[in-house]
């Protein structure tokens, strides 16, 4: 059996995702493993009446704050989840080309994707994002139940 030393696992803070994130922290812990967790995201685009209504709020649509937010929770949970050597990235892009650039780039050794998407006609149609992580992954994918 192969011993996995990087377990990357994508977020959009859905709570599909967050159940996917938890799989991974426990695989995390199982095999003494750093688990990396990503969040794709495109920011939004400043909008001066942003800042007349929002204030100091503005901040949150704008850059990665709804990013970062979801990678909070997510750290939370694999952290409650027994995941010890627990990252987090924020990554412009789109979710399939942004975890497979994050797997290359942190030396990931497997990625977890939840299920959504794939027995869904638009998935069918155009394409899911454990789709394409599974046709384009560099490395071993586990695919988990999340729905």
């Amino acid at each position: 059996m192969t011993h996995y030393n990087t377990v990357l696992v994508g977020t959009d803070g859905s709570e599909t995702s967050f159940r996917a994130v938890e799989r991974a922290a426990e695989l995390a812990r199982d095999a003494q493993a750093a688990l990396v967790i990503t969040c794709a995201y495109f920011p939004a685009k400043p909008d001066p009446h942003d800042t007349d209504v929002l204030g100091d709020e503005a901040y949150q649509v704008v850059g990665s704050a709804p990013a970062e937010d979801s990678l909070r929770t997510a750290r939370d949970r694999a952290t409650k989840a027994g995941a010890t050597n627990v990252q987090t990235q924020a990554v412009q892009g789109k979710p399939s080309p942004s975890l497979i650039k994050a797997a290359q780039d942190t030396g990931a050794d497997l990625v977890v994707v939840g299920n959504v998407g794939l027995n869904t006609l638009t998935g069918r149609l155009i394409g899911s994002v454990p789709q394409d992580v599974i046709r384009h992954s560099p490395v071993d994918v586990l695919v988990v139940h999340t729905t």
